[in-house]
């Protein structure tokens, strides 16, 4: 446990210097800033580098694999917090596993960097997997150490915060995306190294000075007697994995494919064991249980959500590359531009968002039909796409209009779903189970992404119209669904909003 008190961290922490916050919140800010920067200009190239021809600078490999490997890929770095989370609570604390986190990440992009083909893709995934793991739980959870738990700078902060993910993630495409497009992917790549780079630099650099206290202890150390067994078990069970990996690649038995399908099957297991354990355990009191059972609707429209929200970086950025005229009012175009438009209207349209929900006050829809909100949105995005393709076919070239307008849908979608679903999951947890209930809020991200790891196969121009129009009137229809429930869903709330 901490040997230091809360009141001993905050005031190891300067409390001003960063527009009236504590100059820790700089660290941070410019870290995720930097490690968004770099995580999304890799986004914003990677689907294109697997899929083009390997004359033309790619990997070649085929559309639909590389589609599924880019949903996979998501859906493993949202479950991979699980692991960062655990490895700061009992091994090392925040601070180090944030710093761990960002080397690994930046080791990725540069793999990534160098021209080591399918392997080096693969290499790299497994780094920047385990360093996002590490890195994107624990800097929030640094940010909240910054401050005392009735200071009412702390929602402010998170707010700045976010902004510094969502303009990271803003810039990142229209850098690093041109960079590759224009001249070669591992250029484009090695740009989002240096991104991490930096955000390494201003942390280690400021941390001693900005952070203080804040992230430096481990709050549920291992004993030393845990040490040996926990040790033991994880090394049995890393040595198990790599024989088995290595015995069924050699045989032909774990492909591509295969391995796509097992991670889409555990983005189902693994929550639904989660519901169960905590509904079962007899530290989960009466009320708390019903609680839980209202919160398994509002996950599944998590999931629905998810999976229209995240194929921004894999249906529609494909789509953006090849159904889209690339020229607009005279400016030449970059495919892997679009992938700014969803943190460019959050940046935007957020405030707003918070400024509504405060007027409109006690007056504000309930968060199931918030979540209702968002699943409409969400289909929408879906439901517009069909429309180009139904006036001129899907054998022309449409207007770059058509995907600005989509993803400022389901950018209002996650307005209404995404902070409210992060304050209904604290509100709504188990007691006993507060932090691991937070955990099971992003693997509805994964479960999304395992899913379409298998749909995003089905997209392609001649089943355009039926896959956004089936998609997106399935996100409708369980949206009417989840309103027309709501009453009963509040009444199993106990109180809560």
């Amino acid at each position: 446990m901490s040997t230091h008190s809360k009141e001993e961290i905050v005031q190891s922490v300067p409390q001003t210097g960063f527009f009236g916050h504590p100059r820790g919140l700089f660290t941070l800010f410019f870290t995720e800033f930097w490690e968004r920067f770099s995580y999304y200009g890799m986004r914003a190239l990677l689907l294109y580098y697997m899929y083009t021809e390997v004359a033309s600078g790619g990997l070649g490999i085929a559309n639909d694999t590389a589609k599924s490997i880019m949903a996979i890929y998501g859906s493993l770095v949202y479950m991979s917090g699980i692991i960062g989370g655990w490895i700061a609570d009992r091994l090392l604390g925040t601070q180090q596993t944030v710093f761990y986190g960002g080397v690994l990440i930046m080791a990725g992009h540069i793999v990534l960097a160098l021209p080591a083909g399918v392997t080096g893709l693969f290499l790299s995934m497994f780094l920047i997997v385990m360093g996002t793991g590490l890195l994107k739980p624990n800097v929030s959870s640094v940010v909240g150490d910054l401050y005392r738990l009735s200071d009412v700078r702390r929602d402010s902060a998170f707010s700045i915060f976010y902004m510094g993910i969502n303009m990271g993630a803003l810039i990142a495409p229209l850098i690093v995306g041109t960079l590759g497009q224009e001249y070669n992917y591992h250029l484009g790549f090695g740009v989002a190294a240096v991104g991490m780079l930096l955000g390494l630099i201003v942390f280690v650099i400021t941390k001693k000075q900005y952070l203080g206290l804040a992230g430096t202890y481990v709050p549920n150390p291992l004993a030393k007697e845990e040490k040996k067994k926990v040790f033991g078990r994880i090394t049995t069970g890393i040595v198990i994995i790599i024989l088995l990996g290595a015995i069924t690649m050699q045989t032909g038995l774990l492909t591509i494919n295969r391995f796509t399908y097992l991670v889409s099957i555990l983005g189902i297991i693994i929550p639904t064991l989660y519901f169960i354990v905590m509904y079962r355990s007899p530290k989960t009191n009466a009320d708390e249980k019903s609680r839980l059972l209202a919160y398994i609707p509002l996950f599944i429209a998590a999931i629905m959500f998810w999976a229209i929200q995240e194929q921004g970086s894999i249906i529609l950025a494909e789509y953006a590359d090849k159904r889209t005229q690339l020229e607009f009012l005279g400016i030449d175009l970059k495919s892997s531009w679009f992938q700014s438009l969803n943190p460019l209207f959050i940046v935007a349209l957020a405030p707003v968002f918070a400024g509504l929900w405060m007027k409109l006050g006690e007056r504000q829809p309930s968060t199931s039909k918030k979540f209702s909100l968002g699943l409409f949105f969400a289909g929408l995005s879906f439901l517009v796409m069909i429309i180009p393709a139904s006036i001129n076919g899907t054998d022309s070239l449409v207007s770059p209009i058509w995907l600005v307008l989509s993803f400022l849908l389901v950018v209002i979608g996650e307005l209404c779903l995404s902070p409210v679903g992060l304050s209904a999951t604290t509100k709504l947890a188990p007691v006993a189970f507060s932090a691991q209930t937070m955990s099971l809020w992003f693997l509805s991200n994964a479960s999304a992404q395992a899913i379409n790891a298998q749909i995003v196969k089905l997209y392609k121009p001649a089943t355009e119209i039926i896959y956004f129009g089936v998609i997106g009137t399935i996100a409708i229809f369980l949206g009417l669904a989840l309103f027309l429930l709501s009453p009963i869903i509040q009444r199993f709330m106990k109180g809560i909003r």
